[in-house]
């Protein structure tokens, strides 16, 4: 599989845009999911530049969750901002990275990304748990690039 279009189905897609607003209610941390088909940059510097183009460096806790998929190159990193990586423990996304190479493994993108959502909302509730009040100050669509 090496095109974005293949990757996953439009229910498939509506399904992690689901997980992404089940996993919000519980934080005020905001979770994105961009997928594009290759970079030529190395993933995680990619992952920067998206999650920069995506807006997500302007939360106002600083608490976005960037889950970035490079289809071909068969690559994805979870990038978190300063505000969450300023809390948490250096260990704070192997978990969530460990339960979406699970489905990966095993050809199951759309259970990987919505068990990494889960699992990062469940990660951010510990830091940065919902308040009354909170918005939601980012699109929970998938992104693509």
């Amino acid at each position: 599989m090496s095109k974005v279009e293949d990757f996953l189905t439009s229910e498939e897609e509506q399904e992690i845009v689901a997980a992404i607003c089940m996993a919000e209610q519980n934080t005020s941390g905001e979770i994105r999911v961009h997928i594009e088909k290759t970079t030529s940059l190395d993933a995680y510097d990619r992952a920067l530049e998206v999650f920069q183009q995506l807006k997500m460096d302007q939360t106002e806790l600083k608490n976005g969750v960037l889950i970035y998929v490079a289809v071909k190159d068969r690559n994805f990193v979870i990038c978190g901002d300063e505000g969450i990586n300023n809390v948490v423990k250096d260990d704070f996304w192997n978990s969530t990275r460990d339960a979406i190479v699970s489905h990966f493994k095993n050809g199951d993108f759309k259970q990987g990304l919505i068990a990494g959502i889960i699992k990062a909302g469940e990660q951010l509730q510990q830091y940065f748990p919902h308040l009354d009040g909170d918005v939601n100050e980012l699109s929970n669509e998938i992104s693509k690039g």
